[in-house]
């Protein structure tokens, strides 16, 4: 393999001024480090120089190829002519790795051309290593030489830092629970990504208890250690800004609105100035305060309440949604210009039914936070421990509240824990009243839904079937479709199968149409 060398001239240290070592021609007498060809890039105004050290190098290395290549730069000090020179540069030249190794001598040049060398070098627009060289040292009569490499995988202690970096980071994120579920894995090591190198907003999308406020607020501390941000974490669940509140809430107001003492605030929205902004239940936003907040977002300026000039907030943004937004969008119940800016990185947290395998170790850090709490050890005993397990990991156990009612669930274990011992009986009794709450709360759910469509009065056998009918007949895309869902078992057992007029007649019995449910 051909060693190939790219480089400026030097347009002072190449004439001698330095104790006589020039670091172009001194690269070339090193013996260890043969260079069959040098690519020296020289400005018109220095052609005198760069052709006496090319006839200099042909002296003391016969067997270098000097080929000299005019680079004129207006500012060899301008970043963005240098860069966009040598990019050009590299974009034209035939690299050939098969047959030759190249190499960028950074010794020569302006520090502006180092730091452009470097980074097409890192990025592999320039296939090439780093050559460092100084003046001689001691019995060095030649000068010194340094080969540094950019391909990290050949330093094992420089890849094994990063890769701890990186395992803290993630730990960080998950809150330091060893997780074995591949998905969430797999996402918080797309959110680690995403956050430490990227200002966008971040969406996280899940079901209400699935930690989308607790991973914001970990993002923040990630985005703080890597010194994205400066100022502070300011969060505000949307659901609360209802009505004339929300805007001076979110965007301030000025005392001259009202003319009232004590009605002055800052807002939201300038305390995250330098930060990060978590709106939670961004989806609950009414759609005037979405405009304000499109505009501060692609502008960093808006009013607030009673003010006639614009403030200026530069934030970054992380929002959480239970609702899709796209479906929101659809139902002009969100505005899609605003979900368009912030569904750059979206991320969906999986329900914790969706964890089984990580259900144990967040057992032990919900037990260990229970402990802080009370100022007390407890533990389960064997039994309840494997029964509690069984429970929190069966297919039919729904955890509709996620890990608020595992967590609630545990505590409640811990506190009423006889002599800091967790029993069987205890866990039968915890997991009997789980049961109970659910099923009222979808009871609930369910007469709600009900009563929705119906004022008319229903057996209490009829109600949870008529609302999974209207659940079914909401999701499906025509009533033929919605047939097939709820009669999926016994239209198989019929001769002729008219699933839209069985279900027409089913809803007729509760003076109930289609286009009543879903048009």
């Amino acid at each position: 393999m051909r060693n190939v060398v790219i480089g400026f001239l030097g347009t002072q240290l190449d004439i001698g001024k330095r104790r006589g070592w020039r670091p172009t021609l001194s690269l070339c007498q090193n013996e260890e480090f043969p260079v069959d060809r040098l690519e020296l890039l020289y400005d018109r105004k220095f052609s005198r120089l760069a052709h006496g050290v090319k006839r200099d190098i042909e002296q003391v290395s016969p067997d270098t190829e000097v080929m000299l290549r005019e680079m004129n730069m207006d500012d060899p000090w301008d970043f963005e002519e240098v860069y966009t020179k040598l990019y050009d540069f590299a974009l034209s030249y035939g690299f050939d790795e098969d047959r030759e190794r190249y190499h960028v001598h950074l010794t020569t040049g302006t520090h502006v051309g180092q730091i452009c060398w470097f980074l097409l070098s890192e990025s592999r627009h320039i296939p090439a290593a780093l050559i460092q060289t100084g003046p001689p040292r001691g019995d060095n009569e030649i000068g010194t030489f340094d080969l540094i490499d950019l391909d990290l995988s050949r330093y094992d202690a420089l890849q094994q830092r990063f890769d701890q970096q990186t395992r803290e980071y993630g730990d960080l994120l998950k809150a330091g629970i060893e997780t074995g579920n591949a998905r969430y894995n797999a996402l918080i090591e797309r959110v680690e990504q995403v956050a430490g190198l990227s200002d966008a907003p971040i969406l996280l999308q899940g079901e209400s208890g699935t930690g989308k406020s607790e991973l914001a607020a970990r993002i923040y501390e990630l985005k703080l250690q890597r010194r994205r941000v400066k100022g502070r974490l300011v969060s505000v669940n949307c659901a609360t800004l209802k009505g004339a509140a929300a805007i001076p809430v979110l965007f301030g107001q000025r005392r001259s609105f009202t003319g009232q003492p004590g009605t002055e605030r800052a807002g939201l929205l300038r305390e995250a100035d330098g930060g990060v902004l978590f709106l939670d239940e961004v989806d609950q936003l009414g759609l005037d305060e979405q405009a304000m907040l499109l505009h501060a977002l692609e502008t960093g300026r808006y009013y607030p309440l009673g003010s006639d000039s614009e403030v200026t907030s530069r934030f970054q943004i992380i929002a959480g949604a239970t609702r899709d937004l796209a479906e929101l969008a659809g139902e002009g119940a969100f505005r899609p210009d605003l979900l368009s800016r912030l569904n750059l990185w979206t991320f969906r947290l999986p329900a914790l039914r969706e964890r089984p395998e990580d259900l144990e170790t967040n057992l032990m850090y919900e037990l260990a936070r229970a402990e802080r709490t009370l100022g007390a050890r407890v533990g389960f005993n064997a039994d309840a421990r494997d029964a509690w397990l069984r429970f929190a990991r069966a297919p039919d156990t729904p955890w509709p509240g996620n890990f608020r009612d595992f967590g609630g669930s545990v505590l409640r274990l811990c506190t009423l824990a006889p002599r800091g011992r967790i029993t069987r009986a205890q866990v039968d009794e915890e997991i009997e009243t789980l049961r109970r709450r659910w099923q009222a709360a979808e009871q609930d759910h369910d007469a709600r839904l009900v009563a929705e469509v119906t004022n008319a009065p229903l057996d209490p056998f009829d109600i949870p079937q008529l609302a999974n009918v209207i659940r079914v007949c909401r999701a499906s895309r025509s009533i033929s479709d919605a047939g097939r869902r709820l009669f999926a078992i016994s239209r198989t057992q019929r001769v002729t199968r008219n699933d839209a007029d069985r279900l027409r007649k089913y809803l007729a019995r509760f003076d109930l149409t289609w286009s009543e449910l879903c048009e």
